[in-house]
């Protein structure tokens, strides 16, 4: 009980940052997961593990190909400012 428990507030805690899931269905899944867990096996586990991770990796190289914010071509400092008389 106390682990479903736990596994809904991460769960929800995890929606929030998600885009397309919200905060009770994030629950639900956080309160699956340990029932998942606990019947899955070691090289399953391992698995996931490893999945999730090279999932992780093609994303942030996905995003770092994209170009960010451009920045200005004068900086703030090299710009001559009114002196006060």
């Amino acid at each position: 009980m106390l682990t479903k428990m736990i596994g809904a507030l991460v769960g929800g805690k995890l929606a929030q940052n998600a885009k397309n899931v919200g905060g009770p269905t994030g629950a639900a899944i956080g309160a699956a997961v340990p029932f998942l867990l606990a019947r899955m096996s070691i090289p399953a586990m391992i698995a996931m593990g490893v999945g999730g991770y090279a999932v992780k990796k093609y994303i942030d190289k996905k995003d770092a190909g994209q170009p960010g914010p451009t920045k200005t071509s004068a900086n703030v400092a090299s710009i001559p400012q009114p002196k006060a008389t």
